[in-house]
Order: C-alpha cells, then sequence, then structure tokens
C-alpha cells in the first residue's frame, strides 16, 4: 500500500494553477527526488501531502499511521531557547519520564523500611523500565551524533537559537526532524547550509533511514546516491522517472530528442496534407480533399500528432571566445601559510597550476578556502611562504558575495557597459545564452532573483575574455538547469580554471585535481570529487583493517592469559591496592573517551561512533568487574 495516493489532484492560487490534475503515488520506503524549475510547485506539493493547503480537486490518501516530517526552507524552531532545549524538546517525555523518576528517588532516600518504600521502588523500576524502552540512556548520545554531523560543537549547545545565524538556524531545524524519527520525510532543500562533510554525513543518514523520504535539493550528488526515482513538477504536471538523477537526466533527454523528431515529422505531415486540402478542396479531387480534411481533424483531436514544441526549462551552451592558455605553469604555491590570530587556517600549502588546469577546492567551511583565493589574487597577504601568479594575466574573478548592482538599470544596459561596441540586439543574443530572452532582458537589476543575478555576473565576467577564471561557489542560488549550463560552458573554457565550490556533482564534472582543505591539514588529489572520495574510503578501509587485526591480537592474548588463570575472575587474585590502581586507569580511560565524545568531527562518521561506543561499552564492563572485585575483597577483611 502507498504511503501517500495523490489522486487527480489540482490546485491554483488566483488565476495561476500551480498542479493540474496530477496523480502520484509515494511508497513507504522509496526515496524520491522531486525537482523543477523555482516555482514550478515543489513547495506547494509537501503542503498538499502534509494536509497543510486543501486541493481545489481531487484526493490525496495517506497511509493510517503515517507520521510525516516536513523539513521546510524557514526554520520552524522556537528562537527562545538553546540550541540543546530547542532540539533536546523532542525528547520531552522522555525528560519529563526522568523527572519522575528523580523524584521518586528522592522520596525513597527519606523513606525508611516498610510497604511505602517498597511501592515507590516498584513504581520507579516501571518507569525505569519504560525509560530503558524508550531509549532513555541513549537519547542524549543521538543528538550529539546528529548535532555533530551537521557540524555543531558542544560549544554552540548553550547558546541562543536568537544570536545565531540563519543557516545554523535551519541546520538547527533539521537536526530536531531527525531527531524525531519520523517514518516518511519530506525534505525542502536539507542541504542549504551545510559545509562539504556536513552534506556526506546527511547523506549517510538518508541512506540508513528504513521510512519513504521525498527530497528537493539541487545537490544533484545527493540525488544520484539516494534515490530510486525522480519526479519532475513541470507546467503543472508530474512526470516520473525510474533512477537516480544521472539516469533522469539521460531518459529525458533522449525523451525530448524523440519528441523533437516526431514533432518535426509531424508538423510536415500536417503541411503537406493542408496544401493537399487548400489546392484541392474546390477542384475534381474535392471529394477526396474533404475525406483527408475530415481524417486529418480526426486525428489531430484524437492527439495523434505532436504540435507544440516542449515547452521544457530553455537550455543554452554558452560560449567562449577563443582564450590561448599557453603553456608552463600559471600558478605556483610553495609552502604557504594563513592564519588568523590563534586560527591556523593553513599551512606548509604547495601546489601548482598548469595552463588550461581545472583547480578545485573544497573543504568544510572556516577552512581558509575563500581566504586562499584572495591571496592569489593578492588581495591578502599570506603569513609565510610564497606565490607567482603569471604576468600581464588576466583574470576574471567570481565572488561569493554578490556585488552590488545599480537596482534601476536594466539586464540589456549592464552588458552593453562591459562590451559598448555591443548594439542592443548583440546585448541581447549574449543574454540569450544566459537564460534571458524577450522581454526578460529589460527588467531591472532590482526585480532579479539571487540566481538570476548570479547569471548576469557570469555573463559580464565572460564578455571580459579573461585567460584565468578564479570562481568561489559559482553555482550558489543557481538552479539545476543554470548549473548545468555553467558546466558546459566551462567545459568549452579553453584557459585555466581555479574553483572552490561544494557542489560535489560540479566538482565531478569540471575539476582534474582537487585540494582539499581541512582544520587537521590538508591533501591534493589527482582526480575530481568522486576520485577524492574513493581514496578516502580505501585509506579508512586499511586503516580499519589495521586496527581490526591489532584489536583481534589483544583478544587473543587476552584470552591466553586468562586461560592460565586460577579461579573465576581474573581479579580476584590481585590485592585492594592493585584493585584501585585499576579502578583509576579504567576511570582514566572513561575520562579519555568521554572527551573524544565531546569532538563534533566524531559524529560524522557513523563506523568512527561506533567503534568509539563499543569501546567504551568494553572499558565500562571491565570497570564493573574491576570494582565489584574490590568491593569483595574490602567485605571479607
Amino acid at each position: 500500500m502507498a504511503a501517500v495516493a495523490i489522486q487527480g489532484v489540482s490546485r491554483q492560487f488566483g488565476t495561476q494553477v500551480v498542479v493540474a490534475d496530477i496523480s502520484l503515488e509515494l511508497q513507504p520506503r522509496e526515496t524520491v527526488g522531486l525537482i523543477g524549475a523555482n516555482g514550478a510547485g515543489k513547495t506547494t506539493l509537501f503542503r498538499l501531502i502534509t494536509g497543510e493547503l486543501p486541493p481545489d480537486k481531487g484526493t490525496i490518501t495517506r497511509a493510517r499511521g503515517l507520521e510525516i516530517g516536513f523539513l521546510r526552507q524557514e526554520p520552524d524552531i522556537s528562537l527562545d531557547r538553546t540550541l540543546h532545549d530547542e532540539v533536546g524538546s523532542v525528547f520531552a517525555e522522555l525528560l519529563a519520564l526522568e523527572e519522575k523518576m528523580h523524584s521518586i528517588s528522592a522520596e525513597m532516600a527519606e523513606k525508611a523500611e516498610g510497604p511505602e518504600l517498597a511501592g515507590l521502588m516498584q513504581r520507579y523500576e516501571r518507569l525505569n523500565a519504560e525509560f530503558i524502552t524508550a531509549g532513555g540512556h541513549k537519547f542524549e548520545a543521538r543528538m550529539n551524533e546528529i548535532l555533530g554531523g551537521l557540524g555543531f560543537a558542544p560549544s554552540d549547545y548553550l547558546t541562543p537559537l536568537s544570536v545565531m545565524s540563519g543557516g545554523q538556524k535551519c541546520r538547527a531545524a533539521l537536526a530536531k526532524l531527525l531527531l524525531q524519527n519520523r517514518t516518511f520525510l519530506l525534505l525542502d532543500e536539507p542541504t542549504n547550509h551545510l559545509d562539504i562533510d556536513a552534506v556526506r554525513w546527511l547523506e549517510k543518514y538518508l541512506a540508513a533511514h528504513h521510512g519513504g523520504a521525498v527530497i528537493v535539493s539541487h545537490d544533484r550528488y545527493l540525488l544520484d546516491r539516494l534515490c530510486d526515482r525522480i519526479v519532475e513538477i513541470e507546467h503543472a504536471r508530474v512526470t516520473s522517472y525510474p533512477g537516480n538523477y544521472t539516469n533522469y537526466a539521460k531518459v529525458k533527454e533522449l525523451r525530448l530528442l524523440t519528441q523533437q523528431r516526431q514533432y518535426e515529422k509531424d508538423s510536415e505531415f500536417i503541411k503537406k496534407e493542408q496544401q493537399f486540402i487548400e489546392k484541392h478542396i474546390y477542384s475534381q479531387r474535392g471529394k477526396e480533399a474533404r475525406g483527408r480534411r475530415t481524417r486529418l481533424q480526426r486525428r489531430l483531436e484524437a492527439g495523434e500528432f505532436v504540435t507544440e514544441k516542449d515547452r521544457s526549462t530553455r537550455t543554452a551552451r554558452i560560449k567562449f571566445d577563443r582564450v590561448e592558455s599557453g603553456d608552463g605553469v600559471v600558478l605556483r604555491c610553495d609552502e604557504l601559510s594563513m592564519a588568523y590570530d590563534d586560527n591556523v587556517l593553513f599551512e606548509d600549502l604547495t601546489f601548482q597550476v598548469p595552463a588550461g588546469g581545472r583547480f578545485g577546492i573544497t573543504g568544510p567551511n572556516g577552512t581558509g578556502k575563500t581566504t586562499l583565493l584572495n591571496i592569489i589574487l593578492g588581495q591578502v597577504d599570506a603569513l609565510g611562504g610564497g606565490l607567482s601568479l603569471r604576468p600581464r594575466l588576466t583574470v576574471g574573478y567570481y565572488s561569493q558575495e554578490h556585488t552590488q548592482f545599480d537596482p534601476n538599470r536594466t539586464i540589456v544596459d549592464e552588458i552593453r557597459d562591459v562590451r559598448t561596441d555591443f548594439s542592443e540586439q548583440d546585448a541581447r543574443s549574449h543574454l540569450a545564452l544566459y537564460l534571458f530572452t524577450g522581454d526578460d532582458v529589460f527588467k531591472t537589476l532590482g526585480m532579479l532573483s539571487g540566481g538570476e543575478q548570479s547569471r548576469v555576473r557570469l555573463a559580464k565576467l565572460i564578455l571580459r575574455q579573461p585567460q584565468l577564471l578564479v570562481l568561489d561557489e559559482p553555482t550558489n542560488h543557481l538552479d539545476i538547469p543554470s548549473r548545468e549550463v555553467l558546466e558546459d560552458t566551462l567545459s568549452d573554457f579553453g584557459g585555466t580554471i581555479i574553483v572552490v565550490s561544494h557542489d560535489r556533482y560540479f566538482l565531478d564534472r569540471i575539476v582534474d585535481r582537487l585540494l582539499v582543505l581541512r582544520r587537521e591539514g590538508h591533501a591534493i588529489y589527482e582526480g575530481n570529487y568522486s576520485y577524492y572520495i574513493q581514496q578516502v574510503e580505501e585509506d579508512k578501509a586499511s586503516a580499519k583493517g589495521k586496527v581490526r587485526a591489532a584489536h583481534e591480537r589483544k583478544k587473543k592474548q587476552v584470552a591466553r592469559d586468562e586461560a592460565k588463570k586460577p579461579g573465576p575472575s581474573p581479579y580476584d587474585r590481585l590485592s585492594i591496592d592493585e584493585l584501585e590502581s585499576m579502578v583509576i586507569e579504567h576511570e582514566t580511560k572513561l575520562a579519555a573517551l568521554h572527551e573524544r565524545f565531546a569532538d563534533s568531527s566524531v559524529y560524522r562518521d557513523p563506523e568512527i561512533l561506533a567503534e568509539l561506543q563499543e569501546e567504551l561499552e568494553a572499558v565500562e564492563t571491565e570497570l564493573a568487574e574491576i570494582d565489584a572485585a574490590w568491593q569483595e575483597r574490602v567485605e571479607s577483611q
């Protein structure tokens, strides 16, 4: 049975039809990627599914007992609490249960032996059993895992949400939603405001989710890794494509090509038929012409012909004028280092970028990616090391921050400022490559969305014909069609590219070398993002294999040692002083392990977290055995 069944649903706002007579089934354990142009109706569909909006026509059926978790783009959280208290409010019932247990425990401490104490003890045991069954001893660890995975540090926990940034509030809302364990998730741009590590953690978390999910995202890499199906909203209709995003792109391209060919074939047939009818309708062949007119009309009404060109989102391939990249090295960095006060961003950073190279830079937030670009451009001085950029090189820089536009200028005027030799038609032709057509080019800059402004900036940058492109997060604010236009453009560029990006799909398509900056250090990989991940996974598997082998050797040695010891417990023959020393040793180990749990990076890797928890449980078990032996020795004296 479907988790959600949508049958013949329509919804409009005023005269704008958002969805028209759509039917769709969402399965309980299926992950669906929901895509479409901005304003196509993706969020409206989510609100229809939750029941927040009623359909104008049709029905939406939800499976009995279905628990839906809805992540909105605007965070739905209370700003009056700290991060810990707001996210922890998910466990309000557990916390209330824990409070009751503390209260009963306090009462028990005041009671002497008797039936009243026995009643309190029974009540405490019942509550404790309920607390354990509901995961009472694990909820703090789960909260730490999710907050850490999404990039929060323990030092953030007591910070009021009211003073946090918009991105932090969105991450807090996502953490709260994930902790609710809903069986069916509706996620509207969940990777917004996440750095590349947090996105990868979220991807692994969602891959392990046992329920269904519908995800709206511009992150094509995530859609590739998670989705069983892609559903596209276009022109108020929905179309379903099996498989992930890459499969969708291939199937749709083939469908559009087939449809275009059929349109041309049918148009030619209809044109010839109409010409015959017009020529012979009043001639001796009039009877034949009238018969062909009737048949043509019948087939047209039956929808047998493709009579309209596909109205899918427009795409274009932006062409650079020929750029001579030359030979040799364009950029050389030698033992570069940078820090602000005690915050070391990077040190001993050495690399070269050859002419025509595509050099990518990625890593978590706060590791110095934009600072490195500013050093390359001569806008910031490094603390140490050397950097040389080929002289007389024309450089085009796309900054992460939007430059200030005059809101009253039109797009076409902005372009003609860069190329004064352009006529209005020249400017319009250039802008068409960036998906601005018709009257779009006469929009004022103040009317544009963030994505449209980004496309204008790219249009101006390319008109300057740089030999080196330095790009800082160029896909921010761009929808998927615009990102794909940019990728096609950069593939055709003959010069050199240095680009900072967290868009993994973009990095896969564009770069041939990748610098990964991390707080603990940096590394350069001779390939794209997928190659980097492959190397990381191989290194991790090798390291885990070594650790596992060492652990097995230790277990075997302990077993051999235990076999040689007489008595039921290896600790019974030890003195009180020796046992006390072992207690102190194990308590020190426990403290060190608990300190590792305070490291947010631990929670970004479920395997590392599981190993750490296993080690913690082993030390706690040993400590309990040693403590029991110590108690026994003390009581026997």
